[in-house]
């Protein structure tokens, strides 16, 4: 519909979102607009008031639907009303009241630090693209990268010398990311040994991590391959590529780190990921002032 295609060129032009974003929220208003169809007699998205909004909100946490993606269906509808609302569709805009279902902040899975190494071990490094993938695992953890950011990893962005390397992160934001010695040293065993043997595709000449044609490597095959060696290491937890991002921030508080410096370093575009690890910040520093001050301590004079 026209509507569509205005929030389209709204969310493309003036709000700068990336494609990705931009298509998961027309679903959003897509799934709204399914239902307010459905309805008898069908409404038309101009005619729908709060009342509806909060009971196709409903309807989706009934059929199952995360509080996160509720909470994203929520930010859609938002922002199409509020366009509505700009283009004179709408006399008033329903979302103005609309409540946001309450998010409970559960720390994310994470994995032990034995847990990652049963992984790396349980890599078989007598078979082809074994560096590779050791490289890959070793680069989530020490770095702390989102999935998307190490498929797109570049050969020019790799500064081993300074010890740093360039992301280029959601919404195309760049960052430097500290690199660890073991990580170097495993990407740099793949570009030695597996990357210089593998086809040059035209498009990925400056790709680090290419996959057997010699393509850049899709998401999934990096999902695949953590599946798989989780599997491989007995961990039972129900974890993705991104887990390691979560083991690599939870393993840095519980050692001491800055969340400031933390946060440099993952660049977390949302303010309430910077609270999960908030939380886990105070229990460390609860336990260590339980732990070393003197009048914390019993018994003790």
């Amino acid at each position: 519909s026209d509507a569509l295609t205005d929030l389209r060129m709204h969310l493309k032009l003036e709000r700068s979102l990336s494609d990705r974003t931009v298509e998961a929220y027309l679903r959003d208003v897509s799934k709204l607009k399914a239902y307010a169809e459905s309805q008898k007699p069908p409404l038309k998205p101009t005619d729908v008031r709060l009342e509806d909004l909060q009971a196709f909100i409903t309807t989706t946490a009934k059929a199952g639907s995360k509080a996160t993606s509720q909470a994203r269906y929520l930010s859609a509808l938002r922002v199409f009303y509020r366009s509505l609302l700009r283009e004179k569709s709408i006399g008033h805009d329903p979302t103005e009241l609309l409540e946001s279902p309450r998010l409970a902040r559960k720390l994310p899975v994470f994995l032990t630090l034995e847990e990652i190494n049963g992984m790396i071990a349980a890599i078989d490094m007598s078979q082809p693209l074994a560096h590779r993938d050791k490289a890959m695992i070793e680069a989530l953890y020490s770095c702390g990268l989102r999935v998307s950011e190490l498929c797109g990893l570049r050969r020019s962005w790799l500064h081993f010398g300074e010890g740093f390397i360039r992301v280029v992160g959601k919404g195309d934001k760049e960052r430097l990311v500290p690199i660890g010695p073991m990580a170097m040293e495993c990407i740099r065993q793949y570009l030695e040994h597996e990357r210089v043997h593998l086809p040059h595709r035209p498009k990925a000449e400056d790709i680090v991590f290419l996959n057997a044609r010699g393509g850049q490597l899709s998401r999934m095959a990096v999902f695949n391959l953590v599946k798989r060696l989780a599997v491989a290491a007995g961990v039972r937890k129900t974890i993705s590529p991104h887990t390691f991002r979560h083991s690599f921030a939870t393993h840095l508080v519980e050692g001491g780190a800055d969340l400031r410096a933390l946060q440099e370093i993952l660049f977390f575009n949302d303010t309430s990921t910077t609270e999960i690890y908030t939380h886990l910040d105070r229990e460390y520093l609860r336990s260590n002032i339980l732990q070393f001050h003197p009048r914390a301590q019993k018994g003790r004079t």
